[in-house]
């Protein structure tokens, strides 16, 4: 089993142009890998079928049900146009339908992102991996509730030239997915180079609200990115600092691309955000100060619209908004922003203003230190619209779980432990291992109490550190039960509290330095290894990782 990252596969980042990220495992001082020049398969034109190759275990059963959809996916070297000038050599998930609605993929126009993957609730899906670029991979489909060999667990992770077959059914309920590399020890490099898509899950319980459909459902994801003189993308996590807060873009990407302008009609939008940066954490607001509307989060549509003032949205979380332009005059524009929050407490420095927030060096051009706003994308108002539709105000209904049917309370303790780096309960990630708290009984429903204490000595000033970690379980959603906070971490909190969308199905959560936050959710239908982890990229690079395992 593959436990470690070793000097070769972090060298074959070559092919994309990074540099060489400086992860737990590797040697920090590698110098920068120079660019290669563009593969001559790098356009972007749709992909043939992949060739195939062995299949590495598990393979799909025979006894498997027949395939409603079959796709073939490949992650290739591309070359893409991002900035003026030079393009950009970025890693890139492509697709084709070979059976079933050719509109299940949707291309990502002028984007490194993978296609958009559209399905309904019930569909029987088989996903063969083709797998060309020098690191090893795996693709976890991210917020689904999928059998463990299908999970994407990086002990199945798959070498240049080979595939990996995927046969699940789709058991989640209508919501705004995604699906992203999950190898150990190189997630955040991988991401960094483009491998990431939306996937979009359809029900009959969504489709009879009448929401905005078609081009009027539209998916975005936020990435921050930076990019050298040439054009090429950057990921040199400086030291051991950036492996413990997170590698920051100065360049903010919306569905891959900058200065993102979407043009709409004065009509009611379905939008769909989700934050696919490494580890940045966004504030967002509207620059008039209007209100969002939010109708769904991670696992689909709340139960009833909730109003925010603004949204606070960590690492890998989603929302969906109800954004109404009715009102707004042709030629009108507003502009979707990150507002200002504080560094957590004790944070000094570049430390505080490198994670927190608004950028390490130019966000779009302009030099930005903390407490500085900058600009997401801008919403323009280009033609009239006579269509109406109402919001209802019911979307859908819920499960409650309830702590009284947990079989048992679980304490995940987030910490920072030298010279390990963050940790879970004081462990770091390791392939296949479990302790015995860590397994947890099929069908059964169970409490976790993420703390975020901290722990360890500053990087600066000798203190303690604290960051914030938005962690992800694996496998079904899980439902957001309460948060306390300490006085340490007040101020902070405080400024991002009425951005959380706690309601409903989450897989995601992000937890606050000083903060508790209690979760609850049922293990049920497949048994097997799923991972829990930090969803800030180079934390789980560094290890803050690990199993939990269902048993019969």
């Amino acid at each position: 089993m593959k436990t470690s990252l070793s000097r070769r596969k972090f060298l074959g980042l070559s092919g994309l142009g990074l540099a060489a990220a400086a992860l737990a495992a590797c040697t920090p001082e590698l110098p920068p890998v120079s660019p290669a020049p563009p593969s001559p398969t790098s356009d972007q034109s749709p992909p043939s079928s992949p060739t195939p190759h062995p299949t590495t275990a598990p393979t799909r059963s025979p006894t498997h049900p027949p395939a409603d959809v079959a796709i073939a996916l490949a992650a290739v070297p591309a070359s893409v146009a991002i900035l003026p000038g030079q393009p950009t050599q970025v890693w890139q998930f492509r697709g084709q339908v070979q059976q079933g609605d050719p509109a299940i993929l949707q291309p990502v126009p002028n984007a490194y992102l993978g296609p958009t993957i559209r399905v309904q609730k019930g569909q029987r899906l088989r996903i063969t991996f083709t797998h060309d670029l020098p690191q090893e991979s795996i693709v976890h489909w991210h917020g689904l509730h999928v059998p463990a060999a299908m999970d994407g667990h990086p002990q199945y992770a798959i070498n240049r030239g080979e595939t990996y077959e995927y046969a699940f059914e789709i058991l989640n309920r209508a919501g705004t997915y995604w699906y992203h590399p999950h190898p150990h020890g190189i997630t955040g490099p991988q991401v960094y180079a483009g491998l990431a898509g939306f996937f979009i899950v359809h029900d009959q319980e969504e489709q009879a609200l009448g929401l905005p459909s078609g081009e009027f459902d539209i998916p975005l994801v936020i990435q921050d990115r930076a990019f050298d003189g040439n054009n090429q993308l950057v990921y040199r996590p400086n030291g051991m600092m950036d492996q413990m807060m997170g590698f920051l873009g100065d360049r903010i990407l919306v569905n891959g691309q900058p200065d993102f302008t979407l043009p709409v009609a004065t009509r009611p939008y379905r939008l769909r955000l989700l934050n696919g940066s490494n580890s940045r954490i966004y504030k967002l607001g509207w620059s008039d100060g209007s209100p969002f509307t939010v109708i769904g989060n991670d696992g689909g549509l709340l139960e009833k619209p909730v109003q925010r003032p603004y949204i606070t949205l960590g690492p890998a979380e989603r929302v969906e908004l109800w954004v109404d332009f009715s009102n707004r005059a042709v030629g009108e524009e507003i502009v979707l922003r990150s507002l200002p929050f504080p560094a957590p407490a004790g944070m000094m420095g570049g430390m505080g203003r490198g994670m927190m927030g608004q950028g390490q060096g130019r966000m779009g051009g302009a030099a930005l230190g903390l407490g500085d706003p900058f600009d997401i994308l801008t919403v323009r108002v280009e033609k009239a619209s006579d269509e109406r539709t109402t919001l209802p105000d019911r979307l859908s209904t819920i499960e409650k779980l309830h702590p009284r049917d947990a079989v048992a309370t679980k304490t995940i303790a987030l910490t920072m432990r030298p010279p390990n780096g963050w940790t879970l309960n004081g462990r770091t990630f390791q392939m296949t291992a479990v302790a015995p708290e860590e397994r947890v009984k099929l069908g059964s429903i169970e409490v976790w109490e993420f703390v975020n204490n901290g722990g360890g000595m500053g990087m600066m000033g000798g203190g303690m550190m604290s960051l914030p970690h938005p962690m992800h379980m694996h496998g079904e959603q899980f439902q957001v039960l309460d948060r306390q906070i300490s006085r340490a971490g007040r101020a902070m909190w405080e400024s991002l509290k009425d951005g959380f969308v706690d309601e409903g199905w989450k897989d995601t959560v992000l937890v606050l330095p000083g903060e508790r936050v209690r979760v609850i959710r049922r293990f049920a239908d497949f048994t097997g290894l799923f991972l829990y982890h930090c969803h800030n990229l180079e934390h789980e690079d560094m290890g803050m990782m690990r199993n939990f395992e269902i048993v019969a």
